[in-house]
């Protein structure tokens, strides 16, 4: 294949599963660029806009969509899943069979693919990320763990977004005895930096994650906080083409913020309430914020973080049915996240393109 760009090109893939896997991705591009790589942007959905709004002059494309979606009730989210297996399947290949066209017409050196199972090229450097090497599903845990391994397997890597010592984020999701592929804990990684800010923003409330899940916790949080006298800001996680901002009381909404503007917004809270998703629970451990999680009914991970968070006394979890106004009170029995080094060696990370 010849050669016609001066710096080797590396597509960079994230699921659109609400927008951690692409948020998480963007201090991957930013390292990338850094090391004279010139990133290619592929993704479906929000996930592909919001990447496109924070890197404008990077060539993207887009990706078959997953369509992966709640139930209104959190118990029946295993059997949804189970449902939209065949259309799942469909979209790998109708995916791999895209990839391999890129790597063709675009030139592509590396492949970098967050959770996004059919992005890979047997002639192409292939990385997968993920922090799920267990994946959770209740008695079919060690089913569900073994597909996804099966995939894993396919990649020349496994990049695991957390650390490797009892010191971790992920618990038992990103850590498992005896690994048959090839696996590599590169840190946390976080789009955010800490910086000393007034809080003037009593509660902020970031909602993420797929319909109709959003919607029903965004309802809640409207309905809670209207009945308070506090400053909220409520980032509804819904990417458009501009940016909304409208008001209810002292609830000041936004449908979506920049890496700068969320940036900002959080560190000058006092109080986060937000999902317990991994890539959220990565950026408040960099910011060293408080939040109180409320885990997506039914979503078996992010039940099993909240969990581990508030059984470690890092941060108190509630149900989104149960949770109330007097659960926002911060208890002194927790901690909060303490300070963890963040540094990931991206120059031998990258070494394998």
């Amino acid at each position: 294949m010849k050669r016609v760009h001066d710096h080797k090109r590396i597509l960079i893939a994230p699921l659109y599963w609400g927008l951690g896997h692409a948020t998480r991705c963007i201090p991957i591009i930013n390292a990338l660029i850094t090391h004279g790589f010139e990133p290619v942007i592929a993704s479906d959905g929000g996930a592909l806009e919001l990447l496109r709004k924070e890197f404008p002059k990077l060539k993207s494309f887009e990706l078959p969509s997953y369509n992966i979606s709640y139930p209104k009730k959190g118990n029946s989210f295993k059997w949804k899943v189970l449902t939209s297996s065949p259309h799942i399947l469909k979209t790998i290949k109708r995916e791999n069979a895209i990839i391999k066209t890129l790597v063709e017409t675009e030139h592509i050196d590396g492949i970098i693919s967050d959770n996004r199972f059919g992005v890979r090229h047997p002639s192409v450097p292939s990385i997968y990320i993920t922090h799920q090497l267990k994946v959770l599903s209740g008695k079919t845990t060690w089913l569900s763990s073994k597909w996804h391994q099966d995939i894993i397997k396919k990649f020349d890597e496994c990049w695991v977004p957390d650390f490797g010592g009892d010191a971790n984020l992920s618990g038992i999701l990103g850590h498992i005895k005896k690994p048959t592929f090839s696996i590599k804990y590169i840190g946390a990684l976080s789009r955010f930096k800490k910086e000393k800010r007034p809080e003037t923003i009593d509660i902020l409330a970031v909602l993420s994650g797929p319909e109709p899940q959003r919607t029903q916790f965004e309802e809640k949080l409207i309905n809670l906080f209207k009945k308070g006298n506090k400053q909220i800001t409520l980032v509804r996680g819904i990417v458009e083409d501009q940016q909304k901002i409208t008001k209810i009381g002292e609830i000041v909404l936004y449908n979506f913020m920049t890496t700068d503007e969320l940036q900002n917004t959080i560190n000058s809270s006092k109080l986060l309430v937000s999902r317990s998703g991994y890539t959220t629970i990565m950026d408040l451990a960099k910011l060293q914020k408080k939040v109180v999680f409320i885990p997506t009914p039914g979503q078996y991970e992010q039940l099993y973080l909240a969990k581990m968070l508030s059984d470690k006394k890092i941060a108190p979890a509630f149900s989104q049915d149960s949770f109330s106004l007097s659960d926002l009170k911060w208890e002194a029995n927790y901690s909060g996240f303490s300070n963890i080094e963040q540094h990931t060696d991206f120059k031998r990370l990258f070494s394998l393109f």
